[in-house]
């Protein structure tokens, strides 16, 4: 039993390990964005997809580009644009005149991190050509299956201006990221500092992997196997319930499963074999603020899940 325990415990340690390399890479270049860089790593290590919600010019993009550029793997970007055609994400058949067969070129889902960047400047056809690959780890193209490579996370941008020139992202969609995060404008000093960093050579142009894909194949592992007893589970289950209670459209079953992921990666980033309640306070809001729908006049979802974790019970 003993050796077992510390087998565990070594496996969380060197997990959190590779999450903090990554993190403290991360930061060479994002400033000012700690939590943010936390929730981003966290979501890489417990297997979920990443959607990053602001303003233009507050460093969506540069954080995951900085995530992609840490981890030793393929890495594409793809550039939402209204005319952008499912096949472009995707990839097609096509016909090869010396063989006289059709044969399967990739498209750019084909990576480990793709950076989806202002997703919602496509219609939503052509962002539904992501639904497979986030939720099943694979893309089907005439009838026939093809895997994406593992580990795989989606990174996706959108503007939270200039609606008029957008497309909303279907439900459907938005249930298949882990997280929605925000990062806001920096404070007086981080913005100083921003400056002072980009004088010269940008900063991203010199930063290079310092983990590789075994390196996160080994922590994802891990953090699947952080301890969660029932009452932590039950606990989860009644922070669902209480926003389908309370809202027009409630947090999910895939929403709850979510969330305990995120709390799982929370324990491994704290060096710890079991979830806390804390953990999953901590992963509550971006994971579920998203998932929620109110009517006009009703409480936003961000107050339904602030009253979530007031009111219910650990």
């Amino acid at each position: 039993m003993t050796d077992n325990i510390t087998a565990e415990t070594m496996d969380i340690e060197r997990a959190q390990a590779v999450a903090r390399r990554v993190i403290e890479n991360i930061e060479q270049v994002i400033v000012g964005q700690h939590e943010a860089v936390e929730h981003l790593v966290t979501s890489v290590l417990a297997g979920g997809n990443v959607l990053l919600e602001d303003i233009p010019g507050v460093g969506k993009t540069m954080l995951a580009r900085s995530l992609a550029r840490s981890i030793d793997g393929r890495f594409k970007r793809i550039q939402f644009t209204p005319d952008l055609l499912p096949s472009d994400i995707t990839g097609a058949n096509v016909f090869n005149q010396k063989t006289q067969e059709f044969e399967f070129r990739d498209g750019p889902i084909f990576a480990n991190v793709i950076l989806g960047d202002e997703i919602n400047r496509a219609p939503p056809k052509t962002q539904t050509a992501l639904l497979e690959a986030m939720d099943e780890g694979q893309v089907t193209v005439d009838g026939e299956t093809h895997p994406v490579p593992s580990p795989f996370t989606v990174i996706a941008t959108q503007n939270s201006v200039e609606e008029d020139r957008t497309y909303s992202l279907p439900l459907a969609e938005i249930d298949r990221f882990m997280k929605r995060l925000h990062l806001g404008y920096p404070d007086e000093q981080d913005e100083t500092e921003l400056l002072g960093r980009v004088t010269g050579e940008h900063p991203i142009e010199s930063l290079s992997a310092v983990v590789s894909i075994e390196d996160i194949h080994t922590a994802q592992l891990a953090v699947s196997n952080v301890r969660v007893e029932d009452a932590i589970r039950q606990y989860v289950t009644r922070l669902a319930r209480y926003t389908r209670e309370h809202a027009q459209l409630g947090v999910s079953p895939r929403g709850a499963v979510a969330l305990l992921h995120a709390a799982q990666a929370r324990a491994v980033l704290d060096q710890r074999e079991y979830v806390t309640p804390e953990d999953v306070q901590q992963e509550t809001r971006t994971t579920f603020t998203h998932r929620i729908r109110t009517t006009p006049g009703d409480d936003t979802s961000a107050s339904i899940v602030m009253g979530a974790l007031e009111s219910v019970d650990i």
